[in-house]
């Protein structure tokens, strides 16, 4: 994470936006889109996370939420570490995936000239969390994340997209669940 972006508060609510190296696009399947649900169930269940929106794009994702075991910065870094991996493997398993060796060589690309012994980078450092104070900023953030899909054209309608808290504004928990969808009234 870049010094630039820290968690001040640890008990905060954040808005937090991170994309995959070179800003590629991963999730375009299905089986790349499962491992971030249930990579968030499980952060839901066992570390703690508290969840209020997010927003699943080709190639970055947005998060509100709240680490309530005080450690955002642990949490965040656990869940791109794990889905990298997750992500990475399934690219390289996935016989339909005919974009391969491609991805496989950007990851490559990123960690060439870095000392840290990875293979492969699948998620850009920085994280830029944003700590949200008011409400009027909270709505303001949720808004952005949520018009997002829109305003990338790939709905028209946020409510469409089918991996955004938009949906669960709107009662609608398919994909996942989220923490007080109705909070902001």
């Amino acid at each position: 994470m870049s010094r630039n972006y820290k968690f001040h508060n640890k008990s905060g609510l954040y808005c937090v936006s991170f994309a995959t190296v070179y800003w590629l696009d991963v999730f375009t399947r299905q089986i790349y889109f499962d491992v971030l649900v249930e990579s968030i169930n499980y952060c839901r269940a066992k570390k703690g996370m508290e969840l209020y929106a997010y927003c699943f794009m080709p190639s970055h994702l947005h998060l509100v939420f709240r680490s309530s075991n005080d450690e955002p910065d642990g949490l965040l870094r656990d869940f791109k570490s794990f889905t990298a991996k997750r992500i990475i493997e399934a690219i390289e398993t996935n016989p339909q995936e005919s974009r391969k060796d491609y991805l496989l060589w950007f990851f490559q690309r990123a960690v060439k000239n870095k000392s840290n012994g990875s293979k492969y980078q699948f998620w850009q450092h920085h994280n830029q969390p944003i700590e949200l104070w008011t409400d009027k900023v909270i709505k303001q953030k949720i808004d952005y994340i949520h018009d997002n899909p829109v305003q990338s054209g790939l709905v028209t309608d946020p409510t469409h997209w089918k991996y955004s808290s938009a949906r669960n504004f709107q009662d609608d928990h398919t994909i996942l669940e989220i923490d007080g969808a109705g909070f902001l009234g």
